[in-house]
């Protein structure tokens, strides 16, 4: 029993990843700051709020933006980007994780918008 009960503390510790404005994140920022870690920050900051070696502060980015950015590395119409580069390729596989990179840049640093 006391096995079933580690596993399931391990479970809710996991489950109960902290951002840094202190708060606990959704399901879909979780599983996003999953894909952020694993993919963005070889360019982004581990600190979406903060300039990383190559890629600029990306925390609170439109979901329109991210969509642009990262499956077709383009800029939505009128952006003005941060940067004059064109290093970022496209992530087309990433399609289908856009709304959980988007709810966890949202929540993960709300002074940042």
């Amino acid at each position: 029993m006391g096995r079933w009960i580690a596993s399931g503390l391990g479970v809710v510790v996991a489950g109960a990843v902290a951002c840094s404005s202190g708060g606990q994140l959704s399901e879909a920022a979780q599983r996003g700051r999953s894909t952020y870690l694993s993919v963005c920050i070889a360019c982004h900051n581990q600190d979406p709020a903060l300039d990383g070696a190559v890629g600029p502060v990306i925390a609170g980015a439109s979901r329109e933006l991210l969509e642009a950015r990262v499956v077709h590395a383009a800029y939505p119409p009128g952006y003005q980007p941060k940067r004059s580069s064109s290093a970022m390729p496209a992530f087309p596989q990433l399609a289908g994780q856009i709304d959980d990179l988007h709810a966890f840049l949202a929540e993960c640093c709300p002074a940042a918008r």
